[in-house]
């Protein structure tokens, strides 16, 4: 019985040790199977996202539109007040109420958050065809995430900004990412992942940064939907 025991033991360690000896090439083929498969992945063009924003106590609809790669606008209502951020290429405009320190208009975005922006043009991140887009990817090693084995990654872009992402050894799913927020860490866990057209998107976001948590949840997506390109023009003042 000890003999059986022992061998049983043997073997999931074999096992344990084989799955997690890959190389960095073989967990981002996984990853990318994972969503759906670089085809389906590379058919994406634009997004429309309906999510709802958990903060201090408030629930606040937000609605992201995205050109894959070109523009994106999120918009979002606060207490009746609209607050909108456009990336248009490598331009950027907000608009913030004025309870919110705004004037209620158009106003050029400050360089930190259009760099921060920026990321969104990209909803698959930086390991999809992460060769083609010049950025550097290293296996730190294996940890746990939320008690689950996930491989801890590097992501470097061809720009010098680096991403940590947790990939689940199970999944081959992104469960976490540390971010750059404005000169601060924050960390991004993403959970509940659900297929759209053949590709799978996590339906809840937990960002946590030093101001606090905020949680996304994901209401419906569109992929593929037409989106008219004068949403992402910056009007004139009044």
């Amino acid at each position: 019985m000890r003999t059986n025991k022992l061998l049983v033991a043997v073997v999931a360690a074999m096992i344990s040790v084989s799955s997690y000896g890959q190389t960095v090439d073989e967990i981002v083929d996984k990853h990318v199977a994972a969503l759906g498969g670089i085809d389906k992945i590379n058919g994406v063009k634009t997004l429309v996202i309906d999510r709802s924003l958990a903060v201090s106590g408030m629930e606040i609809p937000s609605k992201t539109l995205l050109v894959v790669g070109k523009s994106v606008r999120s918009e979002s209502t606060v207490m009746g007040n609209s607050m909108i951020q456009v990336l248009d290429g490598k331009t950027g405009w907000m608009i913030r109420p004025t309870m919110m320190g705004g004037t209620g208009e158009a106003e050029d975005m400050p360089a930190d958050v259009l760099k921060q922006t920026e990321g969104q043009l990209d909803p698959f991140g930086g390991l999809v065809n992460y060769k083609e887009k010049g950025n550097t990817v290293e296996l730190v090693g294996t940890e746990k995430v939320d008690k689950k084995d996930a491989f801890h990654l590097k992501v470097t872009s061809k720009d010098g900004q680096v991403t940590d992402q947790w990939v689940d050894a199970q999944t081959y799913l992104i469960s976490k990412m540390k971010v750059d927020m404005g000169g601060q860490q924050g960390e991004i866990s993403m959970s509940d992942y659900k297929d759209v057209d053949g590709v799978k998107f996590p339906n809840t976001m937990d960002i946590s940064s030093p101001q606090g948590v905020i949680t996304f949840v994901t209401s419906k997506i569109v992929v593929n939907g037409t989106i008219d390109d004068t949403i992402f023009k910056k009007p004139a003042k009044k």
